[in-house]
C-alpha cells in the first residue's frame, strides 16, 4: 500500500506524524518514508509493508495532508511506477542530479592500472567539461589469473585526481561488503574531494547478501548492472532487494546479455529495454555500450559500433552512458580492445549530443 501526501508536505511535519500515529493500531504493518524530488515539486510517499489488507484505505485518505492512497499489486513495490505516481523520481548526489529526464556520460577506465593513466583520463574529462567518470578498483574476472584490480591501494590517488579535475561522481564496482568501508575510509582521508556511485556488476546481480549491504547504507547511490544471463524481471527484483533495505537511489544499467546470437559483438545489445525499464519503474536508466559490443571496430560509415550502440540507447531515452576510454588501450590490463582513445572523447560526446537532441525532439512531439 502506498500513501502519497500533497505536494511539498514536509517530511517531518505533523501530517506524517499523524499517519505514523494512526498506523500504530496495525502492528503487522511497517512504514517506510520516502522523499521524492520531482522536476517541479517534492513529494512525501510512505510505503506500507506487511499485512496491509487489514488497513482501511478510507481511513488513511481522511488523514491530514494525504492526497491519495494506492493499493499496490505490482511485483516491484518500491522501485515500481505505480498508478498515480507520475513524478520523475530521482536523486541528487554530490551536486549531480539523476532522474529519468537527466543525461550524463560516465567515461573512464574500466580498470585502474597506472596512476599516469588515471591522471591523463581525468585531465581529458576536465577539458571536455565532463564531471562524471568510471574507475574500476575491484575487478571480478572470468579467469583467476587475469588482473583483478589494485583495490584499496589506488583509491587515494583516484579520489585526489578526481577532485583536482572537478569530477563529482566516480562509478566504482564493489564485489564485497568490506570494500564499501574501504571506499568510505579513503574518501574521508582524502577530504571527500569527489563522490562514489557503488556499482553492482553483472556477475553479482543475484548476490543477494551484497545487494542487502549496499541497500542498508544510504551514503552512496547504486549503479546496478543487469545480469548477463538472467531475465529483466529477475534483474529488477534484484534492485528491489537494494530498495527494500532502505536505499532507493538506484540507477539501472543495461549492458547486453550473454547469447551467441550477439556475435560478433561480445553480448547481445539489449538497449531496446530502456523505455521498458522507465515504464515499469521510476529509476534512471544507463546503457553500457563498451561491455555490450566489446570491440573497437569502425564501420564503413566511419563510426564505431560502440557509437552506434550508445546512440541506440540514447535515442531510446537513456539517462546515462557508461563507456570505456583509455589513454593507451594496447597497454590496458583489462578490456583494452573495447576502449576508445582519449582524443576521441570530444567526438564521442558531440555524437551523443546529436542523438540526445533528437530524442528530446521526439519526446516533445509525442507530448504535444
Amino acid at each position: 500500500m502506498l500513501v502519497i501526501f500533497q505536494a511539498d508536505t514536509p517530511a517531518d511535519g505533523h501530517e506524517l506524524k499523524s499517519l505514523l500515529s494512526h498506523l500504530e493500531q496495525y502492528p503487522d504493518v511497517k512504514a517506510q518514508v520516502h522523499r521524492v524530488q520531482g522536476a517541479l515539486r517534492s513529494l512525501t510517499e510512505v510505503y506500507l509493508i506487511g499485512r496491509t489488507d487489514t488497513v482501511s484505505k478510507e481511513g488513511l485518505e481522511g488523514l491530514p495532508g494525504v492526497e491519495r492512497v494506492v493499493r499496490i499489486s505490482e511485483k516491484y513495490r518500491l522501485i515500481g511506477r505505480h498508478r498515480a505516481q507520475v513524478e520523475s523520481v530521482g536523486f541528487i548526489y554530490n551536486g549531480v542530479q539523476f532522474h529519468q529526464d537527466s543525461f550524463h556520460v560516465f567515461a573512464g577506465l574500466c580498470a585502474v592500472d597506472h596512476r599516469d593513466h588515471v591522471a591523463k583520463t581525468m585531465k581529458a574529462l576536465k577539458s571536455a567539461g565532463v564531471t562524471t567518470t568510471r574507475m574500476g578498483a575491484y575487478k571480478p574476472r572470468t579467469s583467476p589469473y587475469d588482473f583483478q584490480g589494485h583495490g584499496a591501494e589506488c583509491l587515494p590517488y583516484v579520489f585526489e585526481l578526481a577532485g583536482q579535475n572537478g569530477v563529482q561522481v566516480v562509478a566504482m564496482e564493489v564485489v564485497h561488503e568490506a570494500q564499501i568501508s574501504e571506499i568510505r575510509s579513503a574518501l574521508e582521508k582524502a577530504g571527500k574531494p569527489t563522490g562514489v556511485m557503488l556499482q553492482i556488476g553483472t556477475r553479482n546481480s543475484q548476490n543477494f547478501e551484497l545487494l542487502k549491504q549496499v541497500g542498508q547504507q544510504k551514503e552512496f547511490p547504486v549503479l546496478f548492472k543487469r545480469g548477463m544471463g538472467i531475465t529483466l524481471e529477475e534483474s529488477l527484483n534484484a534492485c528491489e532487494y537494494v530498495a527494500s533495505e532502505g536505499n532507493r537511489n538506484i540507477v539501472f544499467c543495461l549492458r547486453g546479455v550473454k547469447s551467441h546470437l550477439g556475435e560478433p559483438h561480445r553480448n547481445l545489445v539489449d538497449f531496446a529495454h530502456v523505455p521498458v525499464v522507465k515504464r515499469l519503474t521510476r529509476m534512471p536508466v544507463c546503457v553500457d555500450p563498451s561491455h555490450s559490443v566489446g570491440r573497437r571496430d569502425k564501420g564503413s560509415d566511419g563510426l564505431y559500433d560502440l557509437q552506434h550502440a550508445a546512440a541506440q540507447g540514447v535515442i531510446a531515452g537513456a539517462n546515462m552512458v557508461l563507456v570505456d576510454f583509455h589513454p593507451d588501450p594496447s597497454s590496458a590490463l583489462c578490456d583494452g580492445p573495447q576502449a576508445m582513445l582519449l582524443e576521441e572523447l570530444p567526438w564521442f560526446l558531440d555524437d551523443l549530443k546529436i542523438v540526445r537532441e533528437a530524442y528530446e525532439k521526439r519526446r516533445a512531439r509525442a507530448t504535444t
